[in-house]
């Protein structure tokens, strides 16, 4: 496998925000649609079904853990590729992804890919290796293995929930989504991200303690500040502005956006050690804020929090 990741995708994860459940299909085999507050049925799974426009937010996710993407059709070797892969990522508990994206739905990008199945991992937002039918399945833990190796090397080391459970009972399918998260996933399968903050914004209205809501609308709101944004000219506002909240919080957006998310909190952390007032506050919400989309169980976001309270106190 050639390793080659970079660092030009964005970090997002939650529970039933914008990183799985706008990638959730109803109709496969996993019970891979992430469900906000739903109670727990079945074995916790990290394997999603996807369709093909949003393998680019598979893409984005592997910044923040490792992403396998499986093209399968429907033969015997496709099945076996995908039930021993999706063993081997869900017994890492969130520290790698697998979606998986059906052939038939998208026939162009299958002759693409050739010989099925096929499996491209991605890293830090890069494809850093691919491998096909002619890996025998019992060797796929092992790549799993190699592919998390790889990540921890290059500082991917994120762990996401749970985006749903494996398929069981009928009692242990997943319940219905609440209607404002299901209309806030609605939207984001349809890439529109204002209706989905807006949806958002409505379940907190109506209950402020919805952390769910909290969090999707956090990710939502960093990708619709950051999906039009003029890389370069971000950065040159904050090299010539070093005293601008408004700008050194938008280059932190980009930076973990495009994964650098250790050098977004050093620069808030920075800017909040040397401001005091209003800008230090805003500053440091907006850090915190970035703390809840990279996740709590993220080193970086540790690290971070301790030299944030050394910065305040």
């Amino acid at each position: 496998m050639t390793e080659q990741p970079s660092d030009n995708a964005p970090s997002v994860n939650s529970r039933g925000a914008v990183d799985l459940s706008s990638l959730a299909d109803q109709g496969g085999a996993q019970q891979s649609s992430p469900q906000v507050g739903q109670p727990a049925g079945g074995r916790d799974s990290w394997v999603v079904a996807i369709q093909p426009q949003q393998l680019q937010q598979i893409v984005q996710l592997s910044s923040q853990a490792p992403a396998l993407v499986l093209m399968h059709g429907g033969d015997e070797t496709s099945q076996r590729f995908r039930t021993v892969l999706s063993d081997a990522v869900d017994a890492q508990g969130g520290r790698i992804l697998l979606a998986t994206l059906d052939a038939a739905s998208s026939p162009e990008i299958a002759e693409q890919a050739g010989q099925l199945p096929v499996v491209t991992a991605f890293l830090s937002g890069k494809p850093i290796g691919e491998f096909d039918s002619q890996a025998p399945a019992e060797q796929l833990p092992q790549l799993v293995t190699q592919i998390l190796q790889l990540g921890t090397q290059h500082g991917v080391t994120g762990t996401l929930p749970a985006q749903g459970t494996r398929e069981g009972s009928e009692e242990e399918q997943e319940e219905e989504l609440p209607p404002l998260h299901q209309k806030a996933r609605d939207c984001l399968e349809e890439g529109d991200y204002d209706g989905a903050v807006v949806a958002y914004q409505e379940a907190l209205k109506e209950n402020p303690a919805d952390s769910d809501a909290k969090l999707g609308l956090a990710q939502v709101q960093l990708i619709r500040r950051t999906q039009d944004a003029d890389v370069a000219a971000v950065r040159q506002r904050a090299a010539d502005a070093p005293d601008d909240v408004a700008a050194q919080t938008a280059v932190a957006d980009v930076d973990v956006f495009g994964g650098h998310v250790e050098d977004a909190f050093a620069r808030l952390v920075r800017f909040i050690q040397s401001h005091p007032g209003d800008d230090r506050e805003t500053a440091r919400k907006h850090l915190v804020e970035l703390y809840s989309i990279v996740g709590d169980h993220d080193p970086r976001v540790a690290a971070s929090r301790r030299k944030l309270a050394n910065a305040l106190f």
